[in-house]
Protein backbone atom coordinates (compact mmCIF):
# COMPACT_ATOMS: atom_id res chain seq x y z
CA UNK A 1 0.00 0.00 0.00
CA UNK A 2 1.11 3.45 -0.28
CA UNK A 3 2.73 5.07 2.59
CA UNK A 4 0.81 8.54 1.96
CA UNK A 5 -2.48 6.61 1.70
CA UNK A 6 -1.67 4.14 4.84
CA UNK A 7 -0.89 7.18 6.97
CA UNK A 8 -4.02 9.17 5.97
CA UNK A 9 -6.15 5.38 6.69
CA UNK A 10 -4.25 5.72 10.45
CA UNK A 11 -5.12 8.88 10.60
CA UNK A 12 -8.90 8.09 9.87
CA UNK A 13 -8.91 5.55 12.78
CA UNK A 14 -7.72 7.37 14.79
CA UNK A 15 -9.64 10.86 15.04
CA UNK A 16 -12.85 8.71 14.33
CA UNK A 17 -11.51 6.64 17.71
CA UNK A 18 -12.14 3.10 16.15
CA UNK A 19 -10.97 -0.14 17.75
CA UNK A 20 -10.61 -3.07 16.01
CA UNK A 21 -10.83 -6.25 19.37
CA UNK A 22 -12.36 -6.20 22.54
CA UNK A 23 -9.41 -7.81 23.64
CA UNK A 24 -6.37 -4.98 23.64
CA UNK A 25 -3.75 -5.94 21.21
CA UNK A 26 -0.77 -7.76 22.20
CA UNK A 27 2.04 -9.32 20.35
CA UNK A 28 2.70 -13.16 21.73
CA UNK A 29 6.06 -12.05 22.92
CA UNK A 30 4.54 -8.83 24.86
CA UNK A 31 5.70 -10.00 28.06
CA UNK A 32 8.94 -12.54 27.47
CA UNK A 33 11.07 -9.06 28.87
CA UNK A 34 11.14 -8.00 32.25
CA UNK A 35 9.96 -5.01 33.40
CA UNK A 36 13.54 -3.74 33.45
CA UNK A 37 14.46 -4.64 30.07
CA UNK A 38 11.48 -3.34 29.14
CA UNK A 39 11.84 0.31 30.93
CA UNK A 40 15.57 0.42 29.45
CA UNK A 41 14.68 0.17 25.69
CA UNK A 42 11.91 2.77 26.81
CA UNK A 43 14.14 5.29 28.14
CA UNK A 44 16.78 5.03 25.18
CA UNK A 45 13.98 5.92 22.49
CA UNK A 46 12.42 8.41 24.93
CA UNK A 47 15.88 10.03 24.38
CA UNK A 48 15.89 9.76 21.42
CA UNK A 49 12.54 11.41 20.98
CA UNK A 50 13.41 14.39 23.36
CA UNK A 51 16.52 14.95 21.26
CA UNK A 52 14.24 15.06 17.91
CA UNK A 53 12.66 17.75 19.07
CA UNK A 54 15.60 20.16 20.37
CA UNK A 55 15.56 19.76 24.00
CA UNK A 56 18.77 19.69 25.89
CA UNK A 57 18.76 17.02 27.75
CA UNK A 58 21.76 18.17 29.92
CA UNK A 59 19.56 20.51 31.78
CA UNK A 60 18.97 19.37 35.43
CA UNK A 61 15.16 19.39 34.55
CA UNK A 62 15.32 17.07 31.55
CA UNK A 63 18.02 14.79 32.29
CA UNK A 64 16.16 12.32 34.50
CA UNK A 65 12.84 12.63 32.16
CA UNK A 66 13.52 9.37 29.92
CA UNK A 67 14.00 7.28 32.82
CA UNK A 68 10.92 8.88 34.37
CA UNK A 69 9.27 7.78 31.47
CA UNK A 70 9.84 4.62 31.11
CA UNK A 71 9.13 3.82 34.67
CA UNK A 72 5.75 5.58 33.87
CA UNK A 73 4.61 3.61 31.21
CA UNK A 74 5.90 0.22 32.83
CA UNK A 75 4.92 0.36 36.00
CA UNK A 76 2.53 2.86 36.34
CA UNK A 77 0.05 4.16 33.42
CA UNK A 78 0.28 0.72 31.31
CA UNK A 79 0.62 -1.55 34.25
CA UNK A 80 -2.82 -3.04 33.24
CA UNK A 81 -1.18 -4.81 30.34
CA UNK A 82 0.28 -7.22 32.32
CA UNK A 83 -2.36 -9.77 33.83
CA UNK A 84 0.22 -10.54 36.66
CA UNK A 85 -0.98 -6.96 37.91
CA UNK A 86 -4.41 -8.72 37.20
CA UNK A 87 -6.23 -8.05 40.95
CA UNK A 88 -6.94 -10.13 42.94
CA UNK A 89 -10.76 -10.33 43.07
CA UNK A 90 -12.60 -12.93 45.93
CA UNK A 91 -16.61 -13.36 45.90
CA UNK A 92 -18.47 -14.49 48.59
CA UNK A 93 -21.60 -16.24 49.11
CA UNK A 94 -24.63 -13.77 49.49
CA UNK A 95 -25.51 -14.78 52.72
CA UNK A 96 -27.44 -11.74 53.75
CA UNK A 97 -29.79 -12.87 50.84
CA UNK A 98 -29.75 -8.90 49.54
CA UNK A 99 -31.75 -9.39 46.39
CA UNK A 100 -31.83 -5.61 45.21
CA UNK A 101 -29.38 -3.46 43.19
CA UNK A 102 -25.80 -2.74 44.62
CA UNK A 103 -24.36 0.48 43.14
CA UNK A 104 -21.06 1.39 43.30
CA UNK A 105 -20.63 5.24 41.59
CA UNK A 106 -18.65 7.72 40.68
CA UNK A 107 -14.87 5.16 40.46
CA UNK A 108 -12.58 7.62 38.96
CA UNK A 109 -10.36 6.51 36.28
CA UNK A 110 -6.98 7.74 34.25
CA UNK A 111 -7.01 5.53 31.00
CA UNK A 112 -5.20 6.38 27.71
CA UNK A 113 -5.87 6.96 24.47
CA UNK A 114 -4.28 4.10 22.28
CA UNK A 115 -4.34 6.36 18.99
CA UNK A 116 -2.71 9.07 20.69
CA UNK A 117 -1.60 8.32 23.94
CA UNK A 118 -3.42 11.50 25.35
CA UNK A 119 -5.10 10.74 28.95
CA UNK A 120 -8.96 9.69 28.89
CA UNK A 121 -10.29 11.08 32.60
CA UNK A 122 -13.48 10.36 34.06
CA UNK A 123 -15.50 8.12 36.13
CA UNK A 124 -17.55 4.58 36.16
CA UNK A 125 -20.56 3.71 37.50
CA UNK A 126 -21.16 0.05 38.38
CA UNK A 127 -24.54 -1.68 39.27
CA UNK A 128 -25.21 -5.40 39.85
CA UNK A 129 -27.77 -7.51 41.44
CA UNK A 130 -26.55 -10.70 42.93
CA UNK A 131 -27.53 -14.20 41.51
CA UNK A 132 -25.86 -15.71 44.97
CA UNK A 133 -22.56 -14.22 44.86
CA UNK A 134 -21.13 -10.85 45.91
CA UNK A 135 -17.73 -8.99 45.91
CA UNK A 136 -15.90 -6.31 47.96
CA UNK A 137 -16.78 -3.10 47.08
CA UNK A 138 -12.59 -1.72 46.61
CA UNK A 139 -12.69 -4.61 44.00
CA UNK A 140 -15.17 -2.99 42.20
CA UNK A 141 -13.10 -0.11 41.87
CA UNK A 142 -9.38 -2.44 41.35
CA UNK A 143 -10.69 -3.84 38.08
CA UNK A 144 -11.80 -0.65 36.50
CA UNK A 145 -8.62 0.40 37.44
CA UNK A 146 -6.72 -2.14 35.81
CA UNK A 147 -8.25 -2.12 32.82
CA UNK A 148 -7.98 1.71 32.56
CA UNK A 149 -4.15 1.13 32.51
CA UNK A 150 -3.86 0.39 29.07
CA UNK A 151 -3.90 1.82 25.93
CA UNK A 152 -7.63 2.16 25.70
CA UNK A 153 -10.40 2.99 23.67
CA UNK A 154 -13.29 3.59 25.92
CA UNK A 155 -15.88 1.28 23.71
CA UNK A 156 -13.34 -1.50 24.36
CA UNK A 157 -12.55 -0.51 28.22
CA UNK A 158 -16.39 -0.53 29.00
CA UNK A 159 -16.90 -3.86 27.79
CA UNK A 160 -13.75 -5.56 29.56
CA UNK A 161 -14.85 -4.28 32.83
CA UNK A 162 -18.22 -5.48 31.97
CA UNK A 163 -17.25 -8.75 31.26
CA UNK A 164 -14.94 -9.28 33.66
CA UNK A 165 -17.72 -8.28 36.23
CA UNK A 166 -19.76 -11.08 34.56
CA UNK A 167 -17.33 -13.35 35.18
CA UNK A 168 -17.06 -12.77 38.58
CA UNK A 169 -20.08 -12.96 39.66
CA UNK A 170 -21.39 -15.75 37.81
CA UNK A 171 -24.69 -13.15 36.55
CA UNK A 172 -25.80 -11.11 33.50
CA UNK A 173 -26.99 -8.73 36.18
CA UNK A 174 -24.71 -6.08 35.68
CA UNK A 175 -24.43 -2.57 34.19
CA UNK A 176 -21.86 -0.16 33.60
CA UNK A 177 -21.93 3.17 32.53
CA UNK A 178 -18.69 5.24 31.81
CA UNK A 179 -18.17 9.42 31.26
CA UNK A 180 -15.01 10.81 30.74
CA UNK A 181 -13.17 13.77 28.71
CA UNK A 182 -10.90 12.63 25.70
CA UNK A 183 -7.52 15.08 26.33
CA UNK A 184 -7.19 13.90 22.08
CA UNK A 185 -9.93 16.08 21.36
CA UNK A 186 -10.11 18.78 23.94
CA UNK A 187 -6.16 19.76 23.52
CA UNK A 188 -5.64 18.25 19.88
CA UNK A 189 -8.11 18.31 16.54
CA UNK A 190 -11.15 19.92 17.05
CA UNK A 191 -9.94 21.13 20.65
CA UNK A 192 -13.36 20.98 22.19
CA UNK A 193 -12.73 21.45 25.98
CA UNK A 194 -16.30 21.25 26.92
CA UNK A 195 -17.53 17.50 25.62
CA UNK A 196 -17.73 14.56 27.17
CA UNK A 197 -18.03 10.60 26.10
CA UNK A 198 -20.62 8.35 27.42
CA UNK A 199 -20.55 4.33 27.08
CA UNK A 200 -23.46 1.95 28.83
CA UNK A 201 -23.17 -1.70 28.89
CA UNK A 202 -25.65 -4.20 30.51
CA UNK A 203 -27.19 -7.39 30.61
CA UNK A 204 -29.95 -9.51 32.75
CA UNK A 205 -32.39 -8.01 34.53
CA UNK A 206 -30.97 -4.53 33.34
CA UNK A 207 -32.62 -5.25 29.83
CA UNK A 208 -35.82 -4.18 31.83
CA UNK A 209 -36.02 -0.56 31.71
CA UNK A 210 -37.72 -0.07 34.94
CA UNK A 211 -34.27 -1.12 36.20
CA UNK A 212 -32.34 0.71 34.34
CA UNK A 213 -34.75 3.75 35.30
CA UNK A 214 -33.59 2.84 39.11
CA UNK A 215 -29.67 2.80 38.79
CA UNK A 216 -29.63 5.89 36.94
CA UNK A 217 -31.83 7.50 39.52
CA UNK A 218 -29.10 6.24 41.91
CA UNK A 219 -26.16 7.51 39.98
CA UNK A 220 -27.31 10.68 39.44
CA UNK A 221 -29.59 11.34 43.03
CA UNK A 222 -27.29 14.86 43.34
Amino acid sequence: MNTTIEKEIFDIIGDNHQMTSVETPLRPDAFFKSDAEKMEVIEHHFEIIMKELGLDLTDDSLQGTPHRVAKMFVQEIFSGLNPANKPKVSVFDNSYQYDKMLVEANISFNSTCEHHFLPIVGKAHIGYVSSGKVIGLSKLNRIVDYYARRPQVQERMIMQIFNELKSVLETDNVIVVMEATHLCVSSRGIKDESSYTSTLQYGGVFNQKEFRDDFYKMIHKE
